[in-house]
């Protein structure tokens, strides 16, 4: 009988264990850090912090946190703790709002990334020779590469079809018996609105893998019942590793598991930087305990999440489970008092009949002044009203909404869509 697990005594190690682990690691990647990294010694200097200081889990919130700014600012390599002549690979996010982050990789990184990425797919059910179809793209960007190290080191026969030329993918994935499709949550939508179109299923594909950008429930439900899979929430970010670094949600659905030997997180008050209590929404900030070349340590990721729960999954496994992230804390609107993320209005917008999957929420800003259009696709501008409405009752808000035919809106393949746009406008008098 093949086991659920990839690696089960620490997948399921009592919580003692975890944290015995966690202690130990930190001790040893803070030294590390300290020894290697010049930027890294000196900003733990201002906090009047030497190794010698921390000695387990409960030093751990004397560490100063970083974030997105500190990669940024010491692009490309300033906070490598090995030469480039160790590094053996590299990914990066695209830069879209500053200097691109970038996350060098060890041969020992690529392993640990491997073997994360291994038990999420083992997790979602994955069983050697099985095929799994990559569409994110091989390239900068992490997520093809992850997907294929963690599918590598299980031995499953690997499609790295990469993003775009969709009509083909259906056809790859009908020819060779796709089973596993892995993607950005924006193109497993695509991938469904074609296969709907060409009125034929994927007869073997049974589990779909989408991250990479914030996941709603009902979304979540529509693909699976678009795609006849069981869906699974896939989570990392450049500055852990990449993909899956972070974890997974397992066939219980009841929250992502951290794989906490590789990690620590704490979810912390976006304002204050202090912890809240478990169940309670904030920022989730991680510090990598297994990464060699770049371990980010407490990472401002600037995701919005709480802890669901710290117990035994009905899973079996023991790793802390935290909530889908409802949105970027940067991202948090706030109009006429009310505060809500975009994947909220995702969630009113697909469950009201007849809107379809893609949509578009514009945010105009004049002289601080926010005007909110969504922009869905329908086959009926009469139904305008009926979207309107749907979102007045759910926020007590006026939404603009405008209504374009099925298709009308565009669809980059396989990459990160832009669902939020911002505009600066310039107020008249």
């Amino acid at each position: 009988m093949i086991s659920k697990y990839h690696e089960e005594q620490l997948e399921t190690a009592p919580l003692e264990e975890l944290r015995r682990i966690q202690s130990e690691r930190l001790r040893a990647v803070v030294r590390h850090v300290y020894d290697r990294n010049p930027v890294q010694r000196e900003r733990f200097g201002k906090a009047g912090i030497i190794p010698h200081d921390i000695r387990g889990l409960e030093d751990l919130r004397r560490l100063p946190m970083m974030d997105k700014r500190d990669f940024q600012q010491n692009y490309p390599l300033g906070l490598s703790c090995l030469p480039k002549n160790e590094i053996v690979q590299m990914h990066m996010s695209s830069g879209s709002t500053g200097a691109p982050i970038v996350m060098p990789y060890t041969q020992a990184d690529i392993q640990q990334w491997a073997t994360c990425m291994a038990r999420c797919l083992r997790m979602a059910g994955a069983e050697p020779a099985d095929t799994i179809q990559i569409t994110p793209m091989f390239g900068l960007f992490n997520g093809g590469f992850g997907f294929y190290h963690g599918a590598e080191l299980l031995g499953l026969f690997v499609l790295p079809t990469g993003a775009g030329n969709t009509l083909r993918q259906v056809r790859v994935a009908k020819d060779f018996g796709t089973r596993i499709i892995a993607g950005v949550v924006s193109y497993g939508i695509r991938l469904m609105e074609v296969i709907e179109e060409q009125g034929e299923p994927l007869p073997d594909l049974e589990i779909g893998i989408f991250g990479a950008e914030p996941f709603s429930d009902a979304l979540k439900n529509k693909l699976a019942e678009g795609l006849g899979v069981d869906i699974f929430d896939i989570y990392g970010t450049t500055e852990t590793g990449g993909v899956g670094t972070l974890g997974m949600d397992c066939p219980a659905h009841q929250g992502i598991h951290v794989w906490e030997d590789h990690y620590i997180i704490e979810v912390i008050d976006p304002a204050t930087g202090e912890p809240v209590e478990d169940g309670a929404a904030g920022e989730l900030v991680a510090t990598a305990l297994t990464r060699e070349a770049l371990p980010a340590i407490r990472f401002r990721t600037g995701d919005i999440t709480r802890v669901v729960s710290r117990d035994r999954c009905d899973c079996g496994r023991t790793h802390v489970r935290i909530a889908p992230i409802a949105g970027r804390a940067d991202e948090m609107l706030a109009i006429k008092g009310v505060t809500f993320f975009p994947r909220q209005i995702e969630e009113v917008l697909l469950e009201t009949p007849g809107v379809g999957s893609n949509y578009q929420i514009v945010i105009e800003d004049a002289d601080g002044l926010k005007q909110i259009t969504v922009n869905v696709e329908m086959e009926h501008e009469k139904n305008k009203a009926k979207v309107a409405n749907y979102l007045r009752d759910r926020f007590g808000l006026s939404f603009k909404v405008e209504v374009f035919p099925p298709g009308g809106l565009s669809r980059p393949e396989g990459i990160k869509v832009q669902r939020v746009i911002h505009r600066k406008q310039e107020r008249r008098n």
